[in-house]
């Protein structure tokens, strides 16, 4: 390795292994980052990180951020082989899609304990590396679930918008260790998740909701990320952005409004 790629900046990357996590990953790559992808799923992860070019530059890491000592070793590695930390994004998380009554404690826990917890013990864990190199940022992936209720995400929708309160914690405790954070809240996504959750009635009823009137890409996510990374975000701090074509900006009328629009006048 290279003295200019041993000091080139690094980038961790929760749940990496696929959508969203990867996307950034990829994004870190291109922009001259070293990235540590995590990820409880060995084989995808380790599939994911054979593609990548410039595998040097790449650190894959089987790990289940629910677990503290896990999460712990984790980051001993990252540190162990890069030296530093530059970034984090906190974007491990699963769902279930229940009513209330349905979502037994056992599923609400699981929800919490990797969408929460995991972010609170990533942040805490690399915290400390962070301040080594002199700062840093996190940047940690909530949803438009945590800013406005939707149907069958108790467990989902509260854990987001947790994450959403954790990130304003996080920079105000943080900023003056010079480490800012932020959250990016997605809306709907092109993810093979989605794909397989979200039936055609569902995605109908985003499409109505959504005034650009389609479903984000995990490239589109993952600018946004990089960007709160950058120097170019260095000022920005504690805030929600909201990656989601309009979806929480808009209310009731869009159907009514594009039929009209498109009635021959």
């Amino acid at each position: 390795m290279t003295s200019d790629v041993s000091s080139s900046p690094v980038a961790v990357v929760t749940g990496g292994a696929r959508g969203i996590g990867l996307a950034i990953g990829r994004w870190f790559l291109a922009h001259g980052h070293r990235v540590a992808l995590l990820d409880i799923d060995a084989p995808t992860l380790d599939h994911a990180a054979a593609q990548l070019a410039g595998t040097d530059r790449v650190l894959a890491l089987h790990c289940d951020v629910a677990d503290p000592a896990r999460v712990q070793a984790a980051v001993d590695a990252i540190a162990a082989r890069f030296g530093r930390i530059d970034a984090l994004v906190n974007n491990a998380g699963v769902a279930v899609f229940k009513t209330i009554g349905e979502t037994s404690f056992a599923e609400w826990r699981h929800v919490l304990s990797t969408n929460l917890d995991g972010a609170f013990l990533c942040s805490q864990a690399c915290v400390p590396v962070m301040r080594r190199s002199g700062g840093g940022s996190i940047v940690n992936i909530a949803s438009i679930s945590g800013l406005r209720a939707s149907t069958l995400r108790v467990a989902y929708g509260t854990s987001k918008a947790a994450i959403i309160h954790l990130t304003k914690q996080q920079a105000v405790e943080l900023g003056t260790m010079g480490i800012r954070a932020n959250a990016i809240a997605p809306g709907p996504v092109e993810t093979e998740m989605a794909k397989l959750v979200h039936s055609v009635a569902i995605r109908t009823d985003y499409f109505d909701a959504i005034p650009l009137n389609r479903y984000g890409t995990t490239e589109e996510i993952a600018e946004a990320a990089g960007f709160l990374c950058s120097d170019a975000a260095a000022f920005i701090n504690g805030q929600v952005l909201a990656v989601d074509g309009g979806f929480d900006a808009a209310g009731v009328g869009l159907p009514t409004l594009r039929r009209n629009a498109a009635a021959p006048r």
